[in-house]
């Protein structure tokens, strides 16, 4: 309890009243003042103000402590926050940008295997669905996949390892009695195909660098193409795959002198010398030739560590693949086509006792990196560019598919091929091959080509891919349908896509059916609704005097006598 304030004492710095106020004393300090109000009142008020700022200072620095402690608190807690979440979005990101990838992947998966099946079904072969997959996936379709260099490297090992497996399943003896006719056809492609391309550059006022780089563009055919078409109509291991796979060779052997001469027409000039392009040649023929009569002789060879090998199938699959690519990394660094190499490793493997082993454990890996290939083709389809000027594009593919394959036939045949030979050779080799793209960005590099021929040179390659299986099977159906006296290409269509025909009817059948049993089901549906409209609305008609009479006689009125004439009237 707080100590009495005894009269005339200070406290808190105020002078309290010790006596009555004296009349007419109003102020001094010492006075007697305990009878006045008033000034009792603001002495009180002085020491609740003094009091009161006392309080205020406390209370202010205590709230500023505890602010600070707490924002200092916070900025950690926040800043430990920000840095937890900021981990937390980077590891969502990177797990995002894998599912996302690995997402990716099953899209063109999935979508390759349905477009694969849809072709087959359709009695085509898979490969157009695969690059059709490349389309629809690439930058002008839905744009999930980008052509990059990973991509692109792939799709080169695949053509690698397609030519290494065509090596080893290949005949030397047989490939030795064609080998001479294929080197005067891949001649007779290349010399054919500068004069019709010098025609089209005297019209076109093309100059002699651009008609010759076109004249190399043109002339080569796709190997991993025309092999694939060849292998899914069964003709890659009989006389026409022989002489076509023959042929191809010597295309890929001839690819050195051409991007030689491609390279030379650059602004400097400072391409390679003529006797070294004539020395590449020869050396190229020599070691085939060479290596065509070694392995022609009797007996297989033993492949060093073979005997490590045996038993161990993933040794074996990773040693053909480095031997794959070794012999082709050597035969580019000899300034030789890489594909050139892939093939002679392949021989070499065929004439060996690891030859079954490898062929049955490098096929699944070939079949991947291949279907990138076709993939990758796609991918290069301007469907924009092609779309704006498909007309300029239709004109070229149908000119090159048109004089390749007549000029192919005729080159087979007058080589001492038959009908049965020279056809589906011809065919097969009517595409514009892969290194074409070589070509071309060659000579957009060395200012030969603007940019809209070369995407125009690039158009046609891809086309020309892409449809060249089509046209194989096509042209085929009409050359067997031949002998059945066609007189119209209505007949013909007709007699040549009759399976497809039938199937189309027998599905436009199954939907008219389908269409005609929903229609009669739907009519059904109505006729039971509206029958169950009707005798809800009968029954509401009839119950509705009786529910009248029941509601007056629960309320106590009595019926009329016009409602008992009428109950009189229903029951009668």
């Amino acid at each position: 309890m707080a100590a009495p304030v005894r009269p005339g004492s200070l406290h808190g710095g105020i002078e309290y009243c010790s006596g009555p106020r004296a009349a007419g004393n109003f102020s001094s300090a010492g006075s007697n003042c305990c009878n006045d109000p008033l000034r009792l009142l603001r002495s009180r008020s002085a020491v609740l103000d003094e009091t009161t700022e006392n309080v205020g200072e406390v209370v202010g620095e205590t709230v500023e402590e505890t602010v600070e402690a707490i924002s200092e608190t916070a900025g950690e807690t926040v800043e430990a926050i920000g840095e937890t979440a900021g981990d937390t979005v980077e590891a969502i990101g990177q797990a995002a940008e894998h599912l996302t990838d690995l997402g990716n992947i099953a899209a063109v998966a999935s979508l390759a295997v349905i477009l694969g099946l849809v072709f087959v079904r359709l009695r085509q072969p898979p490969i157009v669905g695969y690059i059709a997959a490349g389309i629809l996936l690439g930058p002008t379709g839905l744009g999930i996949v980008e052509q990059s260099e990973s991509i692109t490297l792939l799709a080169e090992m695949g053509v690698l390892l397609l030519l290494f497996l065509i090596g080893m399943e290949l005949s030397i003896r047989a490939f030795v009695l064609v080998l001479v006719p294929a080197l005067l056809i891949a001649a007779g492609q290349l010399v054919t195909g500068m004069g019709v391309s010098f025609l089209f550059g005297w019209l076109l006022g093309w100059s002699a660098g651009q008609t010759l780089l076109l004249a190399f563009i043109v002339a080569l055919s796709s190997t991993a193409v025309a092999i694939k078409v060849l292998d899914d109509i069964g003709e890659l291991r009989t006389e026409t795959g022989r002489i076509t796979i023959g042929v191809l060779i010597a295309q890929d052997i001839a690819i050195v002198p051409m991007l030689i001469i491609a390279e030379s027409f650059g602004a400097s000039g400072d391409g390679q010398p003529v006797w070294q392009t004539l020395v590449l040649i020869t050396a190229a023929v020599v070691i085939l030739g060479a290596l065509i009569w070694y392995l022609n002789m009797p007996g297989k060879i033993t492949l060093p560590f073979t005997r490590y090998f045996t038993g161990k199938p993933d040794l074996i699959t990773l040693a053909m693949l480095a031997f794959c690519f070794a012999v082709a990394a050597i035969s580019s660094l000899f300034g030789l086509s890489a594909v050139y190499g892939a093939f002679i490793a392949g021989l070499i493997i065929a004439n060996s006792t690891l030859r079954s082993e490898a062929i049955q454990l490098t096929y699944p890996v070939q079949s991947i990196l291949v279907f990138i290939f076709f993939l990758s083709i796609g991918l290069l389809i301007d469907l924009d560019y092609i779309m704006a000027n498909w007309k300029t594009v239709l004109l070229f593919v149908l000119a090159v598919v048109i004089i390749k394959t007549l000029l192919n036939i005729v080159l087979v045949r007058r080589t001492g091929f038959s009908w049965d030979v020279a056809v589906p050779a011809g065919l097969a080799m009517a595409q514009i091959g892969e290194f074409s793209f070589i070509l071309a960005s060659v000579g957009l590099a060395n200012r030969v080509l603007d940019f809209d021929a070369y995407r125009l040179a690039l158009s046609v390659i891809a086309v020309t891919l892409m449809i060249s299986p089509l046209w194989m099977i096509t042209i085929r159906r009409f050359h067997a349908e031949t002998t059945e006296g066609i007189s119209t290409m209505r007949e013909a269509l007709a007699l040549a896509y009759a399976s497809e025909l039938d199937r189309l009817q027998a599905a436009g059948e199954a939907v008219s059916s389908a269409r005609f049993r929903g229609r009669v089901y739907y009519r059904a549906a109505r006729m039971a609704a509206n029958k169950r409209r009707h005798k809800k609305k009968s029954v509401r008609e009839v119950m509705t005097p009786h529910l009248s009479h029941v509601e007056k006689h629960a309320e106590g009125s009595p019926p009329s006598a016009d409602e008992g004439a009428g109950k009189a009237g229903e029951k009668a």
